[in-house]
C-alpha cells in the first residue's frame, strides 16, 4: 500500500486494493470532493460558484484537478486573460449520481439538522432517493435481498 504525506499525516492510497469500494474511496473519498459532485449534478460548472459551500480556494483547485485527471470531470476554457474554466461532468462523473443519493438519504435518516440540498425530480417536484436494482433480472430489491457474492 503506498502511503503519501501531506501536512505531517499519513494518507494510504488505497487504489491497488482488490476492492472496488475501496479504489472508488481513493478517487472520490476526500471530504470536499463528493460535495463538489454534488454541487455539478445541481448544475454548479465555475470556480466561483463551487465556492458557495464554503471550501477553501486551494482545496476546491486540488479537488478539481483531481477529478479532471481521473476523468471524471471535464475541464474547459471559456475565457481568456485571465483564463477561466468551466467544470462538467463526464460520463463517469454523473454514473456517481447514485453513490450522492445514497448518502444523501442515510444522512436524512441518520443525521440531525435542516436539508438544504433538495434534490428533486424536475418534473413532477418529488423527491429523488436511490433504488436497489437487478440488472440481471431487472428487478428493484429490498434490503434483505442482498448478499455478497
Amino acid at each position: 500500500m503506498q502511503v503519501a504525506y501531506a501536512r505531517g499525516m499519513r494518507h494510504a492510497s488505497l487504489a491497488a486494493l482488490p476492492c472496488p469500494i475501496a479504489r472508488t474511496l481513493d478517487l472520490v473519498g476526500e471530504w470536499w470532493t463528493l460535495l463538489i459532485v454534488r454541487d455539478m449534478l445541481l448544475g454548479t460548472r465555475r470556480f466561483e460558484e463551487f465556492k458557495a459551500t464554503g471550501i477553501a480556494d486551494n482545496i476546491l483547485s486540488a479537488r478539481l484537478k483531481k477529478l479532471a485527471e481521473a476523468g471524471i470531470v471535464k475541464r474547459r476554457r471559456y475565457q481568456r486573460h485571465p483564463d477561466r474554466h468551466d467544470y462538467t461532468l463526464t460520463e463517469k462523473g454523473r454514473a456517481l449520481a447514485p453513490i450522492v443519493l445514497a448518502l444523501r438519504a442515510w444522512g436524512k435518516q441518520f443525521t440531525k439538522g435542516a436539508d438544504a440540498s433538495k434534490i428533486v425530480h424536475k418534473d413532477c417536484g418529488g423527491d429523488v432517493e436511490p433504488a436497489f436494482h437487478c440488472k440481471k433480472c431487472s428487478r428493484q430489491l429490498g434490503r434483505g435481498e442482498i448478499v455478497a457474492g
